[in-house]
């Protein structure tokens, strides 16, 4: 007699280790990728222009997540790319070999890039079908925070790691030993991402309610209407994309800033010091907040919470121009780092939480979630195409103090967001 699937599961079970495997391909490809090009020479307007271009598949994955509501399980979708997942990662290391590494690379990160964002759509989806509400509510904190680690995997130990190897090496400016560096890091990345895709294959549940929906000929057009016929839906756009709208520019510059030399407005810290100061204590402290403001709005409800968050995650662009004034060296930045990254780790929950809230509202749970963070990685991708360019011709304390102005825009369409009842879900 063949056993019966499990239909639920501990959440403990699955969800830290499913958020893990999310957040892990978003950071390599999305802020370790920057890393990577600044230590191999590339300037900062290509970092900054180039990397922006791989936010696009978050951006139109609104587009095929119908393909995925509608086509087999969320569970085989999440199976499947992460198998895919684990290829893109190799090639991304195989191509660092190459005279034309930024190509192959980029193409590699690229194609990684389109799968990740496949992942999410049926990650965030199968999070909806797989726990009730209550467990929703619950498990925000915690899925975030191993979506967090995942970061402190990533920016922080697999950066450290690179830097290690090579101030190990006879000469760490050698082209070939940042090279072998990094293919170590993302060789590593792609042999754990082979275990999670294992591990998922025999650990997560088959919900009954995981099941391909109905198609219809109008299917397509019914999701994006019923999407954008929401009430007040100017104003829900104008939020989502800008919201985050000062951050969006400051994240490309932020890596570039700590490696950069004294004499051209950097910090100059070291990429071991990068890995620790950002990648770890800071990712950590962005866990931190997360947390914390999933508890805090569990508690108070989105509602009274949204203001004073809105409000706390325009602190970043601050602190990062406090720097450009006081100039911490080497570790010394560890302090600014950990205050920034709580502030905009406690701020961003509210901002994921209203998605959920619009998303719950509607009949295509996992669809119109696609779409909000879809348009949630336009706002941050459009930025970044000009963010390198307004840096080298503003410099960084300009341009820091230019973030902070920008961030004002988000803070007043709180005034007419629609939020009608207290949700705490």
């Amino acid at each position: 007699m063949a056993k019966e699937k499990a239909t639920t599961r501990n959440p403990w079970s699955f969800i830290p280790t499913l958020y893990f495997a999310e957040g892990t391909p978003y950071i390599l490809i999305n802020a370790v990728s920057v890393i990577l090009y600044k230590k191999m020479g590339i300037d900062n307007a290509t970092i900054a222009a180039w990397t922006s271009l791989l936010y696009l598949p978050w951006v139109i994955k609104m587009f095929w997540g119908p393909i995925i509501d509608t086509n087999s399980t969320k569970r085989n979708w999440i199976i499947y790319t992460q198998l895919a997942m684990t290829l893109c990662l190799a090639s991304v290391a195989f191509s660092l070999q190459f005279s034309l590494f930024f190509y192959l690379s980029l193409g590699a990160f690229f194609i990684g890039a389109f799968v990740s964002a496949t992942h999410d759509i049926a990650a965030d989806g199968f999070y909806l079908l797989a726990l009730d509400k209550d467990n929703q509510a619950g498990f925000v904190g915690i899925r975030s925070t191993f979506y967090r680690l995942s970061m402190i995997f990533g920016q922080g130990f697999l950066v450290w790691l690179a830097g290690y190897i090579l101030s190990r090496t006879v000469d760490p400016s050698n082209e070939e030993n940042i090279v072998s560096s990094w293919t170590i890091s993302f060789g590593l990345a792609a042999a754990i991402y082979i275990v999670l895709f294992i591990y998922h294959k025999f650990m997560l549940p088959y919900p009954a309610i995981d099941a391909p929906a109905p198609k219809t000929k109008n299917a397509f057009a019914d999701v994006f209407s019923s999407y954008f016929k929401q009430e007040k839906i100017g104003i829900i756009l104008a939020f989502i994309f800008l919201y985050r709208f000062g951050e969006a520019f400051l994240i490309k510059i932020a890596s570039p800033f700590f490696l950069d030399k004294p004499e051209v407005g950097g910090l100059g810290l070291t990429l071991e010091q990068v890995g620790i100061v950002y990648g770890t204590i800071g990712i950590g402290c962005l866990l931190a907040g997360g947390i914390v403001g999933g508890l805090v709005i569990k508690k108070y409800g989105l509602k009274k919470c949204l203001w004073p968050m809105a409000i706390i995650i325009q602190l970043p662009m601050m602190v990062y121009t406090a720097m450009t004034f006081i100039r911490p060296s080497g570790y010394f930045a560890s302090p600014f780092v950990a205050f920034e990254q709580f502030s905009y780790g406690f701020g961003f929950t509210a901002y994921m939480v209203f998605l959920m809230y619009l998303a719950n509202k509607s009949q295509y749970k996992t669809a119109h979630y696609a779409i909000s963070t879809g348009l949630m990685a336009a706002g941050m991708m459009l930025p970044g195409f000009v963010a390198g360019i307004l840096q080298q011709v503003l410099g960084y304390q300009m341009f820091f103090i230019t973030t902070v102005l920008l961030g004002i825009p988000g803070i007043i369409t709180l005034f007419f967001i629609p939020l009608e009842e207290d949700e705490k879900k």
